[in-house]
This record gives structure tokens, C-alpha cells and sequence, in this order.
């Protein structure tokens, strides 16, 4: 093999038979469920068991967040909402009407992140509205943590079938 050959597999734009897709998949899932709320997980098991500065840290790192995330919600969160939309549309369209297996797979990605958007700030105006103690925060974190990787597991089960659905009739057809 050539060097350009190895380049052009490296970069192949067949999603789901590409070992860098399911890769990326995996780092995705990972940092989505370890960045609760935009806190690292880490810190909620640390203020468990150290309790004192390590809880402080943890109130003071969720509360930044939220302060963060329901900014940003209220001042740009209708353009957001909108271009996600026509982004997700435009992937929607290209993907699953036009056969881009690429665009397919960014869907996948796309799609389940939104969800997991919504599972943050719909957490983060429910710690707004009533602030929480130390124990009562640690448990809506796990819970909120639980949410986002159950939709994590559906997400995966539901890439993997598609792409194994596309490798073969690719396979067949090819």
C-alpha cells in the first residue's frame, strides 16, 4: 500500500465501517456522561466521601454552571434551538433521504447530544428553582448522570444496529 492509500482509509467518509467513528462514538459517550451539568463526575464522588472543601467545591462548581448554562439558554437559546433544527434537518434530509452514510452517522452523534442538552437544563432550572444541600445535590447529580447515560446506552444500541444494517447491505449491494 501507498502512502495515499493508507491516508484515504484512515479518512474513509464510510462512517460506521471506520474504527475512528465507533472511537469518537465512544470518547462522545464517555466525556457526556463524566461532565454532568458541565462539573466534572469526579468531584460528586470526592465531596461523598471527603465532605467539607470538596462539598463547598462542588456547590461552587455547580452553581457556576448553571448560572453558565441558563445563561446562555435565556440570552441565545431560541437561536440555538433554531439552528440545531436546521442543522439536525439538513443532516436528517442528506442522511436518510439522499443514502450519506456520513451524514447518517453525524445524526447519530447530533441527535442523542440535544437530548442530553435538554437533561442539563432541565436539571440545571430544577437547581435554580429549589436550591439544594449538599446530599440532596450529590443525589440530582447521579440521577441527572443516570439519565444521560441511559440515553447513552439507546443511542449506542441504535447506532450499532444501524451501522451493522449498513455494513451488510453495503456489503451485499458492494
Amino acid at each position: 500500500m501507498d502512502l495515499f492509500s493508507i491516508i484515504v482509509e484512515l479518512i474513509d467518509l464510510r462512517s460506521f465501517s471506520n474504527l475512528w467513528y465507533w472511537i469518537a462514538l465512544a470518547v462522545l459517550w464517555s466525556s457526556a456522561s463524566h461532565w454532568v451539568l458541565g462539573v466534572p463526575f469526579d468531584m460528586v464522588g470526592r465531596a461523598s466521601r471527603v465532605g467539607g472543601q470538596a462539598a463547598e467545591d462542588l456547590q461552587d462548581a455547580v452553581r457556576i454552571q448553571i448560572n453558565r448554562i441558563l445563561y446562555i439558554s435565556d440570552v441565545a437559546g431560541l437561536f440555538l434551538v433554531a439552528l440545531m433544527f436546521f442543522l439536525l434537518t439538513s443532516l436528517i434530509l442528506l442522511g436518510f433521504v439522499h443514502g450519506v452514510e456520513f451524514a447518517q452517522a453525524v445524526v447519530l452523534m447530533l441527535l442523542p447530544m440535544n437530548i442530553v442538552g435538554l437533561i442539563n437544563l432541565s436539571a440545571a432550572r430544577a437547581m435554580q428553582a429549589r436550591p439544594h444541600g449538599n446530599e440532596d445535590l450529590r443525589r440530582r447529580l447521579v440521577r441527572t448522570r443516570f439519565y444521560i447515560q441511559l440515553v447513552g446506552i439507546v443511542s449506542i444500541f441504535v447506532t450499532a444496529i444501524w451501522g451493522m444494517y449498513q455494513n451488510l447491505s453495503i456489503g451485499v449491494l458492494g
